[in-house]
């Protein structure tokens, strides 16, 4: 009889640590669900946080002598006209994050950018036309002032090139996507571009220095 209790008895308390290591095992992996939900979610908010419009903004001075000659009578009699122009022009590069396209790998723990838009520059000239010197045979019109808009955009463009401004903006497109770089790594995740991981901010430059302004 008694080797039958300790049978018995044994039974059970094999079935006790069975049911025991069932419970502990589920604990364990709803907690790890868990936990890879709420970095999901996590890295999800931060993504939609990015998802907005980053604008850098300048202002262009300048003054410039607009200039166009009619002729007549083959070439034989022209008329001139000519004017100052004094230009202040408002200068902005965005990039809008809204058009942010991506994908969230939560089984291997990746974030993929598969999409950042370029860069828009938008050009606002205001000018003041002086000293306007004109005749009837070749006066002032409207597609004067069209010619001498597009020149200031023109003229704009090429500044913008060669100042700051691009770089100020690109510097702050990247302050914003290093917020989710900073968060993948803290949460032990991966993010990467077009297929490249992405490890630090240096290679978050290195990846979007080459990016076009689109015009």
């Amino acid at each position: 009889m008694r080797q039958v209790f300790k049978v018995v008895f044994g039974f059970f308390i094999v079935l006790f640590f069975m049911f025991l290591g069932v419970v502990i095992y589920k604990w364990v992996l709803d907690s790890k669900d868990s936990q890879m939900n709420y970095n999901t979610d996590m890295i999800q908010e931060q993504l939609k946080n990015v998802s907005k419009l980053v604008v850098t903004e300048a202002q262009f001075s300048q003054v410039m002598t607009y200039q166009d000659q009619q002729k007549y009578f083959m070439n034989l009699v022209s008329f001139n006209k000519k004017a100052v122009v004094i230009v202040s022009t408002k200068v902005s590069v965005s990039y809008d994050l809204s058009k942010l396209r991506y994908q969230i790998d939560q089984d291997n723990k990746v974030v993929q950018l598969l999409y950042i838009p370029s860069a828009q520059i938008d050009v606002r000239p205001e000018f003041t036309i002086y000293d306007v010197e004109h005749s009837t045979f070749n006066p002032f019109v409207a597609e004067d002032y069209n010619k001498i808009s597009n020149k200031i955009k023109a003229d704009i463009y090429k500044k913008v090139e060669k100042s700051t401004l691009s770089s100020n903006a690109e510097n702050r497109l990247i302050s914003e996507l290093s917020k989710i770089l900073i968060l993948t790594n803290t949460l032990g995740w991966k993010l990467e571009y077009q297929g490249n991981a992405i490890l630090s901010e240096q290679e978050l430059l290195k990846d979007f220095s080459s990016k076009t302004f689109a015009l």
